[in-house]
């Protein structure tokens, strides 16, 4: 009788679609984790940072060295407001959210006392607008903190009145008045780019707290018209939009900026030039460092670049609505959602514009472009969006259970 010696079983090669489901599932349980939320934010709002100082150094240095000055020039002035808006951003992220909503009703009217007070000699005119306040080597628009003032008291107040809001009298009473006086302050100045950016964050607040369909229809048709005689009211305007519409009619005046912008994310391929390898810095490109600094992600950093820019704001998307659906204060869910959609959404012109799919509105790229009063207040917005984060449910009752960890511990949370 012959015993027949059992072969070894060989090893069981693991299949890709056993290492997706794996990683899926890995990825499933770190995102269901209490504080997954606020850890998102806190690494989009680091990366986004880096990533912007780098590109306004990479951007201006070439620039500033062509004009003979130092080629840090531009980016020192950034490094200083990026630590305003960090110092900022702790404080806004430990600042007891009910007193924040508290303090909008009176953020709201010292806004629109400055949209006032900015039109007068105190204001100064730059770029054609005066829209800016300058107190010896500070200026900043008081533009920026007006639209973080109307989503913070707009949430408030129609979270207040939230019983009668199936009455239009109440839903659009007193939000939409206040923001047409907005509106008519910010386009005195004039400064298009701020009244796009303000109206993003009052359909926002009408949307998150479920007006009827209707109301955006009548919105959406007057805004229609508001642009079409805007448009024909000034002739930098209208010759803006017949740029967007044929940017080959004024190549070397008009349109310049759309012409090489294009030609800037063209040059860069897959992988860009490498960083400070660009030509768009040499006056190559007006505004490089400000509202045309994605064509110079482009040229340097190519379209990997380009999609990891996208990919943050996408990701900043999905994390700041989902912070809003986790939460049970109604304030705190229009707030956050409202902020993020601001943020996305001016991100998404900026872009659109230098791709030459919108009309250049001088919008700039939040957390990258260069800029004071920018920076510091979408630094501020992001603080408030993690203080949102941390004050799920779930991340309460993790804090108070398990302590901050070594995150919360380093914001002395």
């Amino acid at each position: 009788m012959t015993v027949v010696a059992d072969k070894p079983r060989s090893k069981r090669k693991v299949r890709p679609a056993g290492r997706v489901a794996s990683l899926r599932g890995g990825l499933t349980a770190w995102l269901s984790r209490p504080l997954a939320d606020f850890h998102l934010l806190l690494a989009i709002f680091g990366m986004l940072t880096v990533l912007g100082l780098v590109m306004v150094l990479s951007a201006s240095a070439p620039g500033q060295v062509a004009s003979g000055v130092s080629a840090y020039s531009v980016f020192q002035k950034q490094l200083i407001y990026v630590c305003i808006g960090a110092v900022l951003f702790w404080l806004v992220l430990r600042f007891p959210l009910r007193r924040l909503r508290h303090l909008s009703t009176a953020a709201m009217g010292i806004g629109v006392l400055l949209l006032a007070l900015v039109l007068t000699p105190l204001g100064d005119v730059r770029g054609g607008a005066r829209s800016w306040f300058t107190v010896g080597p500070i200026s900043f628009q008081p533009i920026e903190a007006v639209k973080l003032a109307l989503a913070l008291w707009g949430a408030h107040v129609l979270v207040t009145k939230r019983a009668l809001l199936s009455q239009y009298r109440h839903l659009l009473v007193p939000v939409v008045p206040v923001a047409m006086l907005v509106f008519a302050l910010v386009m005195l100045q004039p400064d298009l780019g701020g009244t796009i950016t303000l109206g993003v964050v009052l359909i926002s607040l009408l949307w998150f707290v479920g007006a009827p369909m209707r109301l955006f229809g009548v919105i959406a048709g007057g805004a229609v018209a508001g642009a079409v005689v805007l448009a024909i009211g000034a002739a930098y305007r209208l010759q803006r939009v017949a740029t967007f519409l044929n940017p080959d009619s004024d190549p070397q005046g008009a349109g310049l900026q759309a012409r090489q912008a294009m030609f800037a994310l063209a040059e860069g391929g897959l992988f860009g030039k490498g960083l400070a390898r660009g030509s768009s810095q040499w006056r190559y490109l007006p505004n490089v460092e400000s509202d045309f600094i994605f064509a110079v992600i482009g040229e340097e950093l190519g379209f990997v670049g380009c999609a990891l820019v996208l990919v943050l704001f996408g990701l900043l998307a999905w994390v700041g609505l989902r912070v809003a659906s986790r939460n049970t204060d109604p304030w705190i869910r229009i707030v956050s959602a409202t902020l993020t959609v601001w943020l996305v959404a001016q991100a998404a012109i900026n872009i659109g514009y230098v791709v030459r799919l919108l009309p250049v509105t001088g919008i700039t790229l939040p957390m990258i472009s260069s800029g004071g009063t920018s920076i510091v207040m979408t630094m501020i917005v992001f603080g408030i969006l993690a203080n949102c984060a941390r004050h799920e449910p779930e991340a309460v009752s993790a804090l108070r259970s398990l302590g901050p960890g070594r995150v919360g511990g380093l914001l002395k949370l």
